[in-house]
This record gives C-alpha cells, sequence and structure tokens, in this order.
C-alpha cells in the first residue's frame, strides 16, 4: 500500500515482502502457498476502475451531503469492513465515491417539506450492481432514511437472492432465524443488535410481503430503518400500499379523484410525512416500466390524468405518491426501456411517471470485469478484434431442415428432445458438460475447491421441455459418474477429456496468459486433473431452476464446500439470477431485442483465476447478435459520456436516443409505437457493414456510384491533406464540396442496401436528407471518395481512378458479405478544418472518463471522437462556427479479392459512411413495422 508507483509491485518486489514478514514469524511460513500469495497481490493491484459519468438535473435539488454528515455512519463502516476482505482497496474506494455520488443526487432525509427524486444507475451485466445499491442503503440509512424498500424482480429465486445480500451487507442477521438472531456478513464484524435494522421480509421462500405479515406488523418512528425486500407483484405491492396506507400515513389529503372500491388506495388520500422512503428498482427496465400508450393534449403538452398504467408500474407510483418526501433510484444495465418513458408522463392518482429526471448514473467496470467487449471482441476492418476463445459456436442441436431435431427453434410444450436413437444429447452438450467437468477439477487444482462452480444450460422457454432436458442431462451426468468413479470402461471417456484438454483448454490459457488477462502460473499436467476427476464428480448436482428460493439458498449453505452445479432453465434464468462460479453455458435461445439478449448474458461479471476455463456454448446467429449489441452499448456510452460533459439533463438524454437509429433497443410496446417507429439520424454515424454477395446488386450499385461520381463533376480536391496539430493526415482519393442535399438523396436512392443492414437502410436515408433539407439542414455535402495508396485500381469516371481497399467478411454469414468496420477513424474528420478538428478534440478530452470496458488505454486522446465531430460540424463550438446544413458522405470501394469469402463474382463492392451533424431539430422518419416480422424478428418468446 505504500508503494508509490504501483507498477513496481511485481513478483520479486511481493517475493521480497514476503520474506520480510516471514522474518517476523518464521511459522507464517509453515504450509504457505508463496505463489497463490502472489498471485493475489498482483490481482489487487493490478485493478483500476475507470471513472463513473453522471447527467444530472439540479431543479429543486438542495446540496447536503458532506464529510460532516458521513463522520458517524455504522451501516456503511461494517458494509466496507465486509468488502475489504474480499475486493481490493481501489475497488472498495470507487464504490465509497460511486455511492457517495448517487446519495448526494438524491435529496436530504432530513430535509422537510415535500420533495421527490428519481434516478437511474446503468451498470454493466452481472458487474455487481447488487454490491451497489447494497452500499446505497447503507449510506441511505445513516443519513436517516428511515423506510427502504427494494424490489427484487418477479420470482422468488431472485428476490430471495437478494434478500440474502441486503442481510449480509446491511441487515447483520438471517432472517430466517428469529430466535435468538443468527449474526451473518457485517453482523460479524459489528455484533451490537442495537443498530441492526428491521426487516419485514425473510430469505424464506415464504418471506415475501403478505397479508399475514402486515396483520402483524407495526411501524413507529424509531431511530431503525426498516427495509422490505419485495417481488414487483401485483398482490405483493397491493398489500405493502394497503399497510403503508394503514398503518405508517400520519396525514390525510383529500382526493377529488376517488379510487374504485376494489382499489388499495382509500377514497382520502393518506400521505406519510415523518418518515422519508427510498425506492430501489433492481432490474428497472423490467416489469416498472408503463405499457400503455398515455394520451397528451395536442395543444397544452399536459399529459392525460385519467391514463390508466400498466399495474406494477400504477402500483410502484402509489407507492411513492403516498410518502410526502420520496427518492426513486433504478438500477439496470439495460437502460433503454426507462429512457423511453416519457418524461412529462403524470397521472393524479400515481403522480409522475418513473423516468430518471434527476440523474442517470453511468457506472464504469473495474479492470477485471468480463463483459461484452472483453468476450466477444470489438468491431474492426477486419471484423471483429481482441475477442477471447471461449466461444463456440453449435449447430449440432436442429437438424438441415431447421423444422426438426433435438431442439428446434419453434417447438411447443410437449417437445421430447431426442439428437439420436443412441444418444439423447447432441455432441456439442456432451462437450460443454465435459468441459464444465475439466474446469471444475482444474480449479480444484488451482485451490478453488471451496468456490462455487456453475454450468447454464438455457434452451427452451418451456417448463415440461426444461424437465426433459434435466432427465437427459443428469443420466449423462450418472454415466459419467459410474464409469470414472468406478473405473469400469473409463477409457474411451478419459481418452476424450484428455483431447479436451490439450487441443483446448491448454492453448486457451496460453493465450489469455500472453494477453496478461490471467496471471503467470504452471499448468495442471493431465495426470493431476486426473487424480482429481472422480471428487469432482461426485460433487456435481443437476438441478432446474423453476423459481423456488430454494435453488439460491444452496450457494449460502454450500459456503464451507463450495456448490458444483448444473442448472437447467428458461426464463428465470434470463435475468437478475446470478450463477455463482459460472464456468459454462450452453445457450440457445434467440431474441433480436438488445435489452432482452443483453440480459441473457449470465456469462459476463468476474472471474478471479479462472477466465480461461470458461466455455460459452451457443450459436453463430446470437454470436452475431452479440456482437451488434457490444458496438451499439459502447456508441450509447460513448454519446452519453459526451452528452455529460456538455451538461445535458436526463430529458435531453431521453429525447436523443428516443430518435436513435439503432432499432431494436428495446421491445416495441415499451418504445410505444404500435406500428411504426420514429427514426432521426442526427448526429450519427452510419456505415454498411452487411454488403451484398450477388452479381445482380453488386453491378447495381457500382453503375450507381459511377453515375452519382461522373455527375459531381471534377474534384475540389485530390489526395487531401490537412494539418492535426503538429502532424499532417495524407488521405488518397478525392473530394467534391457543396453536392446539394439533393443529389446525396437521389444517389442513396437508388442505391440497394441490404435487408440484414437494419440500421443502413438507403431508402430511409435518402427520406431523411429531403425531409431535413426542407428545414435549411443537410443541404450541402461533402463527398469523400476514399481508396489506398497501393492496390488494384477501380475507375469510376474519367479522371477518377481510386485503389479500391480491402476488408474481410465473415465467413459465418453465408447471405451477406459482413464486414467489421468500414471506416478509418480519421476519414470522419476529413472535411474539418484545423479549428473545427482543434475544438472537436478539446470536447473529446472533455467528456473522457476512460471505462475499462470502452477502452484499452488511459492514455489522453489524440484524436477527436465521432461524437465531438457531429457535433462541433452540426453545433459549432468557441470560435467555431455551426454547420448543420453540412453532411459528409464518405465512398469506399472494396476489393473483391480480399474479402475472404466468395462472391458470385469479381465486381467492385461499394459502400458507404454517412457523418450526420448534429441537429436542433426534431426531425423524423417513419420506419414502418410489419408487425408478423417484427414478432418473429424481436420480440421474446415469453
Amino acid at each position: 500500500m505504500d508503494e508509490d508507483q504501483k507498477s513496481a509491485i511485481t513478483p520479486a518486489l511481493i517475493g521480497k515482502k514476503i520474506d520480510v514478514v516471514l522474518a517476523m514469524n518464521p511459522k507464517w511460513g509453515e504450509g504457505l502457498d508463496r505463489n497463490a500469495v502472489t498471485d493475489e497481490l498482483i490481482r489487487r493491484f493490478s485493478l483500476w476502475v475507470g471513472e463513473d459519468v453522471t447527467m444530472v438535473s439540479d431543479a429543486g435539488h438542495v446540496a447536503w451531503l458532506d464529510a460532516a454528515r458521513k463522520r458517524d455512519w455504522l451501516y456503511w463502516q461494517r458494509y466496507r469492513e465486509l468488502l475489504e476482505k474480499k475486493l481490493s482497496w481501489k475497488a472498495v474506494d470507487a464504490l465509497d465515491t460511486s455511492t457517495d455520488k448517487v446519495l448526494g443526487m438524491l435529496e436530504d432525509p432530513c430535509r422537510q417539506g415535500p420533495w421527490d427524486r428519481r434516478g437511474l444507475v446503468v451498470g454493466h451485466v452481472q458487474s455487481g450492481k447488487t454490491g451497489h445499491y447494497t452500499g446505497l442503503v447503507c449510506k441511505a440509512a445513516d443519513a436517516q432514511y428511515k423506510v427502504i424498500i427494494v424490489l427484487a424482480g418477479l420470482h422468488n429465486n431472485l428476490r430471495s437472492q437478494t434478500q440474502i445480500r441486503l442481510e449480509e451487507g446491511f441487515l447483520g442477521y438471517d432472517t430466517s432465524v428469529r430466535d435468538p438472531l443468527r449474526p451473518v456478513g457485517v453482523g460479524e464484524i459489528d455484533t451490537d443488535q442495537a443498530i441492526f435494522p428491521n426487516c419485514a421480509t425473510t430469505r424464506l421462500n415464504t418471506g415475501d410481503f403478505g397479508k399475514k405479515v402486515a396483520k402483524h406488523l407495526a411501524i413507529s418512528p424509531e431511530q431503525r430503518p426498516w427495509l422490505f425486500v419485495v417481488k414487483k407483484n401485483k398482490s405483493v405491492l397491493s398489500e405493502l400500499l394497503r399497510w403503508i396506507q394503514n398503518h405508517v400515513a400520519d396525514t390525510q389529503r383529500p382526493d377529488d379523484d376517488a379510487a374504485a372500491d376494489n382499489d388499495p388506495l382509500p377514497r382520502v388520500r393518506k400521505v406519510v410525512t415523518k418518515l422519508p422512503l427510498l425506492i430501489i428498482d433492481d432490474e428497472a427496465d423490467h416489469a416498472s416500466v408503463d405499457t400503455q400508450e398515455q394520451d397528451f393534449d395536442p395543444d397544452t403538452g399536459k399529459p392525460d390524468d385519467e391514463h390508466n398504467p400498466t399495474v406494477i408500474n400504477k402500483l410502484i407510483r402509489r407507492i411513492l405518491h403516498s410518502f410526502s418526501r420520496s427518492a426513486y433510484v433504478g438500477y439496470t444495465a439495460t437502460p433503454f426501456a426507462n429512457i423511453f418513458i416519457h418524461e412529462r408522463g403524470e397521472t393524479r392518482q400515481e403522480g409522475p411517471d418513473l423516468f430518471p429526471a434527476a440523474f442517470i448514473h453511468n457506472l464504469a467496470a473495474p479492470s477485471n470485469y468480463v463483459g461484452p467487449a472483453t468476450l466477444f471482441g470489438t468491431a474492426s476492418a477486419q471484423n471483429r478484434q481482441s475477442a477471447l476463445p471461449l466461444v463456440h459456436e453449435v449447430s449440432d442441436y436442429i437438424k438441415a431442415d431447421g423444422e426438426s431435431g433435438w431442439m428446434p427453434q419453434k417447438h411447443s410444450n410437449g417437445h421430447v428432445p431426442r439428437w439420436s436413437a443412441e444418444e439423447s444429447l447432441p455432441p456439442s452438450l456432451r462437450e460443454a458438460i465435459e468441459s464444465f467437468v475439466l474446469a471444475c477439477a482444474a480449479r480444484v487444482l488451482r485451490g478453488q475447491a471451496r468456490e462455487h462452480s456453475s454450468m447454464l444450460v438455457h434452451v427452451t422457454r418451456f417448463t415440461l421441455v426444461q424437465n426433459e432436458v434435466h432427465a437427459q442431462i443428469d443420466e449423462y451426468v450418472r454415466h459419467l459418474k459410474q464409469r470414472l468413479i468406478r473405473q469400469i470402461d473409463d477409457q474411451p471417456i478419459l481418452n476424450r477429456l484428455k483431447h479436451l484438454w490439450i487441443t483446448d483448454f491448454l492453448p486457451t490459457t496460453a493465450q489469455l496468459r500472453e494477453q496478461g488477462l490471467i496471471s503467470a502460473g504452471e499448468d495442471s499436467t493431465w495426470d493431476e486433473l486426473v487424480t482429481a476427476l472422480p471428487e469432482v464428480l461426485q460433487d456435481i448436482e443437476v438441478r432446474t431452476i423453476n423459481g423456488t428460493a430454494k435453488d439460491v439458498l444452496d450457494y449460502a449453505e454450500n459456503e464451507a464446500k463450495g456448490l458444483k452445479v448444473i442448472a437447467i432453465g428458461g426464463d428465470k434464468l434470463a435475468r437478475g439470477l446470478t450463477l455463482e462460479g459460472l464456468c459454462t453455458s450452453y445457450f440457445l435461445r434467440a431474441s433480436r431485442m438488445y435489452d432482452t439478449l443483453m440480459q441473457m448474458g449470465r456469462w459476463f461479471g468476474y472471474r478471479p483465476g479462472y477466465l480461461d476455463l470458461c466455455r460459452l456454448y451457443t450459436t453463430s446467429e446470437l454470436v452475431k447478435w452479440f456482437g451488434h449489441i457490444t458496438d451499439a452499448a459502447a456508441e450509447l456510452r460513448e454519446e452519453f459520456d459526451f452528452m455529460a460533459s456538455s451538461g445535458a439533463t436526463p430529458r435531453e438524454y431521453g429525447l436523443k436516443v428516443q430518435s436513435h437509429s439503432i432499432l431494436m433497443v428495446t421491445s416495441q410496446v415499451k418504445m410505444r409505437a404500435a406500428k411504426s417507429l420514429m427514426i432521426s439520424y442526427s448526429g450519427q454515424l452510419l456505415q454498411s457493414v452487411s454488403l451484398f454477395r450477388r452479381s445482380r446488386e453488386l453491378i447495381h450499385n457500382l453503375d450507381a456510384t459511377k453515375r452519382f461520381i461522373s455527375s459531381l463533376g471534377t474534384p475540389d480536391e485530390t489526395d487531401p491533406e490537412r494539418r492535426r496539430g503538429s502532424e499532417v493526415q495524407k488521405w488518397t482519393g478525392y473530394l467534391w464540396k457543396k453536392v446539394s442535399g439533393g443529389d446525396v438523396a437521389d444517389f442513396m436512392y437508388g442505391f440497394r442496401t441490404h435487408p440484414d443492414s437494419h440500421r443502413v437502410n438507403s431508402v430511409m436515408l435518402s427520406e431523411f436528407i429531403r425531409a431535413m433539407s426542407l428545414g435549411g439542414e443537410l443541404t450541402e455535402w461533402t463527398v469523400a471518395l476514399i481508396g489506398l495508396q497501393t492496390g488494384k485500381p477501380c475507375q469510376l469516371a474519367e479522371g477518377v481512378t481510386v485503389n479500391m481497399a480491402t476488408r474481410a467478411g465473415n465467413p459465418e454469414l453465408s447471405d451477406r458479405y459482413a464486414i467489421g468496420v468500414l471506416l478509418d477513424p480519421k476519414d470522419e474528420s476529413i472535411d474539418l478544418d484545423i479549428d473545427q478538428w482543434e475544438a472537436a478534440l478539446a470536447l473529446t478530452k472533455l467528456a473522457r472518463k476512460p471505462d475499462t470496458q470502452g477502452s484499452a488505454t488511459v492514455k489522453e486522446p489524440t484524436q477527436p471522437s465521432g461524437p465531438a465531430i457531429r457535433q462541433v460540424r452540426g453545433h459549432g463550438a468557441a470560435n467555431v462556427t455551426a454547420h448543420p446544413e453540412r453532411g459528409l458522405l464518405m465512398l469506399y470501394v472494396l476489393d473483391p479479392a480480399g474479402a475472404k469469402v466468395e462472391l458470385e463474382s469479381d465486381i467492385p463492392v461499394v459502400a458507404f459512411g454517412i457523418s450526420f451533424p448534429g441537429s436542433g431539430s426534431v426531425m423524423k422518419v417513419e420506419y414502418k413495422v410489419n408487425n408478423v416480422l417484427w414478432e418473429q424478428e424481436y420480440v421474446p418468446s415469453e
């Protein structure tokens, strides 16, 4: 800790420090695993955490949180001590800073008079959001928030898991044991039961809030806070609302709009004025969002106050509306649905909708977090870069006809999966199970025998089919146990396992070690693994996750020995539930909605000391869609950082995201558009990366491009050069300036984009350019034709010949020529002069908040970001004039010989990128959606 230069903390230095400590007491060296100590210290000191980014509105807010208010905080202090036992100090310090920021954006619970603050915390999937809001709950209780309600998912197992985490981190006792109290977690650090918070719910399957609890529960404004961990369930929330109204409310306010007789809200609205409320909404995009469309008066813009919201949304809002002092914080990794909440939605009985008007707080993940960008890589000109070799694509679960096989895409609840007459499971699933067995054995040899190890099998949403899959996997595991434990006819299995270890595990470990993702060490030998296999197999259990609390509680009950479990499930595994020590995933379910897919990614998270042993077996289609998600999430985070640095509020960001051209960000219902989507391209970069393979379309697009280039006449510049700071950037190609928006729109209309290119639709682009031109924007374009210094030449017009670029296609996608990235990042600034470029770079530096998931480096930027370039072009900056009329069209000709996929002919492939300037206009174009197609392609099968 005293080492100023943390980079100097090497194995050699750690070895010297160990020698110093052992000199003080040589007995400490008996049985000491020096390598394990060294690995753990390197892991702790090599971790870094990026900066959180916040978009905030201070309307009606009074700043209050300072060091004096934190002086005697007990709940946070004991939680911090608990965390310091298992996390690096850097991670704990980052959590302390982050939760301070969120709490400070809420209102001071001691502030009198009515107030209401609503915010959203956005984290990465499986990145520690529960730990974050546990810290927030501790601090809120220290600050004197008295009623704390945690909305913990839709199912019993997730509610129970959340209850257990809050018992360990906040309550300090096991709620299933009342007399005497059994301390757990923080309760073992500070055993003073006088400070233990009250809790109205328990970790038991029957421990949710209900009539029985309400009947015997009295509350008084005492010193200790009250915690409620409840499901988002109509009967639970109705009972909680009724109890608040009948037992906690201390003031009556007349309500002109009398509630219906069967409604939990009485005719006179009762309000709690003495106890400040904090609601934590876990998975806030799920069930909490009002999916009924609310009408607004076209003249005044006022919302229809007779609107009837969806039931969970209604009850959450009524609970908030029952307190004169309330705070609401939603937590999610996929905030799209929350941002689509109408910022002015409000009704008389429910009060305002749950739009995060006060703040949106983006959590930065620490460097040891394994997220989508780590696993699936990032888009590049040569397809995806830096993807980890942990993903195995599978196809044997389905027959060639797509309609039959072990688990066809469409199947009924009565489907009986069967791979062949001899084998019930497909070879890929058998390999996945054996991969899990090897991972468990290797973890034992690495000293992780007492850590939990899990395997996820997610192949169907139907309970009956899950049960059949459970039976088949259980039978296969029993088969492995019988052969390997009894050593009867075990050689064929051992040969298979050895081949998998040598051809897959050892090379993967070597690669991750080379990349610095795992620490140096010696690999387990095959002979060592064989000795560990029988004991590992003995411990493996096969379970079906069916929503009962027992599925979760086993982790806590097996803390001493570590649970080894293969979990088969469907939708209850798809959101929120943490599978401890997840090593292997077999995942077939498909949804094309970004938020649903992202939430299904249970394999993201932290894998200390065993990342190289993890495997994901899934379909090529899901790998492709996770690539889309990774890129979209990175783009939205970059946009968020940029807008936050410029002082934008959550309402302004909401409008920005609502017009974003990613069509599948969330379900059509949540987007409040039944038959069409309204899309704006302002401030966005689009590039055509899904291209045709067929000669007919390639010839059509090449001819359209030749006609367009010929119509532009003599280029204004050939091989442009631009001064960039102390350097000069050069391009090979041509530039035409002041091209009319009509000509660009005509070119787009005549150009054919691939039907799978959802974002880049040439007809919609043409319509958008025309619509913006009517308002005086996008009327004057720069057209850049960009090639290579060397390469095969392609003549597009007289005197205009460009050397073709090469972009490798994805060989897995046979229906298109799919490339990773078309543009070189510097191409987007080709039309900027030095003042514009420097202004964009200054904005980029201002917005720079290093997040380990968004960048591989923390160095200061030397090139302006895309959002900054488009901001400067459209809105201007200090000493730079705004030019919302100027768009940039970049054309590229790709060499079919460099495609690395088979095209129908050697016709050059034309691709384009468009950089749209930022705009103050709310102009959008309508994207018609075929409902049947939407449901087939994007709607999840829940």
